[in-house]
């Protein structure tokens, strides 16, 4: 009902508006159409940066306004290609201090500097995906990659401009169902289709936009992928759990409990294949625009709808109906088959960009977004627990004109969450969330240096009806940078940060056995608020020939909440239980790029990534789930038609654990890449081939609930091609 009332308040003042408005600006030229950027990106989002920066092109709201951009990172065009797959956790986890959940082939979000969940946010062009991604590790980020244009990786300062969640940054995802500007053509089509060997997976998907005339432009898009289920190297389940569930299946064999043992000893030895990873995913999306002069007014509905399947715990099935077997809570009934999930999302977009003229306010952009969302948990083909949530995000941002040295944005935002779980296993009261912020961030200009600042307010409502329990948090987060160019063609900063979190629903309201984490999830509804200091330094831009992006960071967090195993068990699932206590992080990222041959028709360059987190409570107890050591390096020849890639991803061991948490061993990949433009003079259409993994290697990824029996995939080939016209 609210986002009603926004929508109807909102369109018609700014469609006056920008009416009022179209003879003071002029119409944006818009740039040629290619793949590498798409053809629906209009000029503003070319960032303007100074002579020594890395060439990034970002457009998240206020960011683009600025020069605040230590740490981000862009994916797009080929390298968007290269590193295609259904979840945007696993797109991103090759950049540094990037990784991914890993919770299931059909469900990984990102990791940023060792931080997940509610420390990150996910973006729709500015706004949340409104989903429940960021409460679990089994719920799916409902973006398909498959329509995305372009992703961005933000930190610093300018974070705080989309929530005081966003500690360890942010993931701010761009497509194109509200267009963004009138094309060129009568029609302008966009198409990608691919396959990966390593679970038979197909996918494709294709946009078109058209311009109507008199400003207004139409855009439909959709996608299809259908993945069965991953090949992996050796065994399912890690060397650890393997031994105890073969030690557990001589002691049910000595005990004559023979078809028992066997059924242990068969899940010990599984391998090959994981079972239960398939996943099916199809969206589509209607959107339009209006544009008037510099301003537009666009809108846009979607439907994201997808499938997946959860590996099983090994043993867990086995623990449960045994238990139940003597206090018969299922009637008789044996094993309820495997976890599955499906969800759905229909969510419906508002955005608009209002051209002020040349006074203290620039422009005022809008975004408004609704989601009705249902996650469904099956047991076999019984329906175990459904999750519903209903959301609205609105924000609204002032941009001001430069005024001499001084520039920035401010603005306000507010969010709204219904949280509803039905089921027998339900184990997080229904609850709502309403949140009210206010934000600005601002830039001075002193000569050669730059300070930087951020601050935010927040007040938070999480309340639970069916608990009779209500709970008011009032947050104030600031953040202060100073930078500096040194002349040399490097930049040179550092960031200050102290930002409050107010606990969310399921940290505050779990109760229970999640089937589909296969985990007793207990959470504590006396938690405070989460608090932390930051510091970080960085050198961005260019030395000599190499472009350099180094980053160096420490948190200080009081009252940090996290979910800890306590190595008990209930209804044969382990418990984990939501704790707060002080911690520290502590973590170093960074890229290097180094052309050592060029010539006008080719360039060979090395590129050195490597990032380490390091994090634990004050006593120097290590936190759960914290990535270890990653380095990559490659080299990579560039043509005018060709882009070829081999790169060796190394990942350590990591054997600093929680308590009840075992380590993981390293591995290292090895992957290769070749794109190609096989129309002369034309970049339209690209050809791209990989192989990840090619030596087929084990590997587990310490960041993952379900690591000791979810592996990473194994050898993949693959072919897609990518076409704009």
């Amino acid at each position: 009902m609210l986002y009603h009332k926004i929508v109807a308040a909102a369109s018609p003042l700014t469609l006056a508006l920008i009416t009022a408005s179209q003879p003071a600006v002029a119409q944006q030229t818009a740039p040629a159409p290619g793949p590498a950027r798409g053809d629906l990106v209009d000029d503003d989002f070319h960032n303007r940066q100074d002579a020594g920066a890395n060439e990034i092109i970002v457009s998240a709201r206020g960011v683009r306004e600025l020069d605040i951009l230590a740490g981000t990172s862009v994916i797009e065009g080929t390298e968007l290609q290269r590193n295609l797959d259904g979840q945007i956790g696993e797109v991103l986890a090759r950049l540094p201090g990037v990784t991914a959940t890993g919770f299931a082939p059909g469900a990984s979000r990102p990791v940023l500097r060792g931080f997940s969940g509610e420390r990150v946010r996910v973006l729709n062009d500015g706004i949340g995906t409104l989903d429940a991604s960021n409460t679990s590790d089994d719920h799916a980020v409902s973006i398909d990659p498959l329509t995305v244009e372009r992703i961005e990786v933000l930190r610093g300062p300018a974070v705080l401009l989309y929530g005081s969640q966003a500690i360890g940054g942010a993931v701010n995802v761009i497509d194109k169902r509200i267009p963004r500007r009138v094309p060129d053509e009568s029609i302008h089509l966009d198409a990608l289709a691919g396959y990966d060997s390593v679970s038979d997976a197909y996918q494709i998907a294709s946009s078109v936009d058209a311009p109507l005339g008199g400003g207004f432009v139409v855009h439909a898009d959709g996608s299809y992928r259908k993945a069965g289920d991953v090949s992996i190297p050796g065994f399912v389940v890690s060397n650890a759990l393997r031994a105890d569930l073969l030690a557990e299946a001589a002691e049910e064999e000595a005990e004559g409990e023979l078809g028992e043992a066997a059924e242990l000893r068969a899940i010990a030895n599984q391998r090959g294949v994981l079972p239960n990873s398939f996943a099916e995913t199809w969206s589509a999306n209607l959107g339009a625009s209006f544009f008037a002069g510099g301003s537009m007014l666009g809108a846009s509905v979607g439907w994201y709808d997808t499938s997946y399947g959860l590996p099983a715990r090994p043993g867990a099935e086995h623990a449960h109906s045994h238990d139940h077997d003597h206090d018969h809570d299922h009637d008789g009934e044996g094993e309820e088959g495997p976890v599955t999930i499906g969800l759905r999302q229909f969510r419906a977009d508002l955005r608009g960009e209002l051209m002020l003229g040349n006074g203290l306010i620039e422009k005022l952009i809008t975004r408004v977004g609704y989601s009705n969302y249902t996650h469904t948990e099956f047991e076999g083909t019984e329906v175990g627990t459904v999750f519903d949530v209903q959301g609205i995000e609105a924000r609204a941002e002032f941009v001001q004109n430069s005024s001499g040295a001084l520039r920035g944005s401010f603005g306000a935002q507010y969010y709204f969450r219904d949280f509803a779980a039905i089921g027998a296993e339900a184990f997080v009261a229904p609850n709502r969330t309403d949140q009210f912020g206010v934000f600005a961030l601002q830039e001075y200009q002193l000569g050669a240096a730059q300070l930087e600042g951020a601050a935010r307010y927040e007040v938070t409502g999480v309340d639970s009806q069916t608990l009779g329990i209500e709970r008011d948090f009032r947050a104030l987060s600031g953040a202060l940078g100073l930078s500096f160019d040194t002349g040399t063609g490097l930049r040179a900063g550092v960031n200050g940060t102290r930002v409050e979190r107010a606990p969310s629903g399921e940290e505050l309201f779990s109760n229970g056995p999640h089937v589909a984490t296969q985990a007793f999830e207990i959470g504590d509804p006396d938690l405070s608020k989460e608090r932390a200091w930051g510091v970080e330094g960085y050198v961005r831009g260019r030395l000599g020939p190499a472009q350099v992006n180094l980053a160096l960071y420490r948190n200080w967090f009081d009252d940090y909440i996290y979910l800890s195993e306590t190595g008990e068990e209930e209804d044969g699932l382990p418990v984990f239980v939501y704790l707060q206590d002080d911690a520290n992080y502590f973590g170093v990222e960074g890229q290097v790029t180094v052309p050592f041959y060029r010539t006008e028709r080719l360039t060979l360059l090395a590129d050195l990534r490597g990032d380490y987190v390091r994090a634990e409570l004050t006593d120097g107890t290590p936190l759960p789930r914290i990535p270890p050591l990653r380095l990559l390096g490659a080299l990579e020849a560039q043509g005018a038609r060709f882009d070829a890639r081999a790169e060796v991803q190394w990942f350590s061991a990591q054997n600093r654990t929680a308590p009840f948490e075992l380590p993981t061993d390293d591995y290292m990949f090895v992957n290769a890449s070749l794109a190609f433009k096989p129309l002369r003079g034309d970049d339209n259409v690209t050809l791209l081939l990989r192989a990840n993994n090619i030596f087929d290697v084990e590997g587990r990824r310490h960041t993952s609930f379900t690591k000791e029996f979810v592996p990473l995939p194994g050898r993949n080939l693959s072919a897609s091609v990518r076409l704009s016209f």
